[in-house]
């Protein structure tokens, strides 16, 4: 009966180490996808059947970072022989590299989409974070009037998608001036994150015992120092797991990105459809552009991983 219950175990762990792969696979596929699209050759982009083996290049990231235009005509060899390597790579993809009247090569937008992206992201994260972890501590340690009713009021704002209140967002950012700013997209993206970072906070804090602040107290720390001291270093995995998702959020929002920007504060998500070739949508530039975006967050949850997983599992086991 043992060996039976045995040969059934193993038969068991084989089928969940099976399903794990697979699924794995099919979440790891179109990463894949995207990346090896970031490195093809334009015209093997879209071949049917879907090209795996290709020699890779660099020409989708050199298109993504500068401006081109529709090549009129072959170059002639001097011409070809003059221009850098990376240049050539655009001339043999059918097309050019703007330049100024002074001969230096024009940007592209992405660079300062992708410093856009940065900016709302990281201060709407700092600031979503920072004012849970009070607000949570608040609701945690003290006794508030109304306390579910609240929790519940600030847990609704997150019932709405976003697409649904761009457009009032954006007729009130008007009258204000907001529009198109960076400061626009920080206030929403908090605003968006808070109620997650209050309600994930709080299950945190209610997990740490109240003796610690007690005896800090009685040894002489105010109410903030026993919170400084005392709280933050113990709810520290806590504070990077709400982290690591307000930053996916924030990272990835599109709606109001598309809604409340068109320049000067537009982030990486609406600007890397637009970017299209000489008359059909240039593929490999779309990708290159997604997988340059998919870098910051994968490093962030890499380096956070350890107090990720710490974080998601604190308070699982109860007294």
């Amino acid at each position: 009966m043992a060996a039976v219950q045995t040969r059934s175990e193993r038969a068991l762990n084989r089928v969940a180490i099976a399903a794990v792969l697979v699924i794995t696979l099919i979440f790891l596929a179109p990463i894949y996808w995207i990346t090896s699209t970031a490195f093809k050759p334009r015209n093997l982009a879209t071949s049917i059947p879907p090209t795996v083996l290709f020699e890779p290049e660099l020409s989708p990231f050199v298109k993504l970072f500068t401006k081109r235009s529709q090549l009129r005509g072959a170059p002639t060899p001097e011409e070809y022989a003059a221009a850098p390597w990376w240049e050539q790579m655009v001339f043999d993809g059918g097309e050019k590299i703007v330049r100024s009247g002074r001969g230096e090569v024009q940007p592209s937008g992405y660079p300062n989409r992708f410093m856009n992206s940065l900016i709302v992201a990281i201060t709407s994260t700092v600031l979503a974070v920072g004012m849970g972890t009070f607000t949570a501590y608040g609701f945690s340690r003290f006794k508030v009037k109304g306390e579910a009713d609240l929790l519940f009021f600030i847990l609704s704002t997150r019932m709405l998608p976003p697409v649904v209140v761009a457009i009032p967002m954006f007729l009130m950012y008007r009258v204000v001036g907001l529009n198109d700013t960076h400061w626009g997209l920080i206030i929403l993206y908090t605003a968006f994150n808070l109620s997650f970072s209050v309600w994930l906070m709080k299950g945190f804090i209610d997990e740490i015992p109240r003796e610690y602040e007690e005896a800090a107290l009685v040894d002489g720390y105010t109410r903030m120092e026993a919170f400084f001291k005392i709280v933050i270093p113990e709810a520290a995995t806590g504070i990077a797991a709400t982290a690591v998702f307000c930053f996916i959020t924030a990272w990835n929002e599109y709606a109001f990105a598309l809604i409340m920007t068109n320049r000067r504060a537009q982030t990486a998500p609406p600007f890397i459809p637009s970017q299209v070739g000489s008359g059909l949508p240039d593929w490999t530039v779309i990708a290159a552009g997604t997988f340059l975006f998919l870098l910051p967050v994968a490093i962030f949850t890499f380096l956070l991983r350890n107090h990720l997983l710490r974080g998601m599992s604190f308070g699982a086991i109860r007294k």
